[in-house]
């Protein structure tokens, strides 16, 4: 990212903390983007044809997951807002992906998960299959 786009979401009166706050949604913002593009929810930028890829989306959630919990403690309200606020609904869109009978495949154990560690996305999708869609959603939204 250039330094001219911050310059056009960013006062030049801008403290050092409110850009990096400033890069922080942005980096959050362009994360869900992608989510949801790989959800089937908005089109591809450049074809502008719609794309569903549950695996890459879960990819994305996974890291935002990550985002959240290397950073507790150290986010403002606004930003611990935005980063809860687009987790939850990128879940809940996942969630209602896979209820509509598309599974992404499930990611290979060596990817640097202990044994009992599974992902929430990968370890909701099996409850979300077999319960009814009120009750799957009860079980995602209690896990945070």
């Amino acid at each position: 990212m250039s330094s001219s786009n911050l310059n056009d979401d960013v006062p030049a009166s801008a403290s050092r903390e409110e850009i990096k706050s400033a890069l922080f949604a942005n980096m959050v913002m362009q994360q869900t983007n992608m989510t949801l593009m790989f959800l089937g929810k908005v089109p591809h930028p450049q074809t502008h044809e719609m794309v569903k890829d549950l695996e890459a989306a879960q990819m994305f959630i996974e890291q935002l997951e990550m985002l959240e919990s290397k950073t507790k403690g150290n986010l403002n309200k606004q930003e611990e807002s935005l980063l809860k606020q687009s987790l939850m609904s990128l879940r809940l869109a996942f969630v209602e992906e896979i209820e509509k009978g598309e599974q992404p495949q499930k990611p290979p154990a060596s990817q640097g998960q202990s044994a009992g560690e599974a992902p929430a996305a990968l370890s909701q999708t099996d409850s979300a299959l077999t319960a009814d869609e009120s009750e799957s959603r009860k079980k995602f939204s209690k896990k945070y």
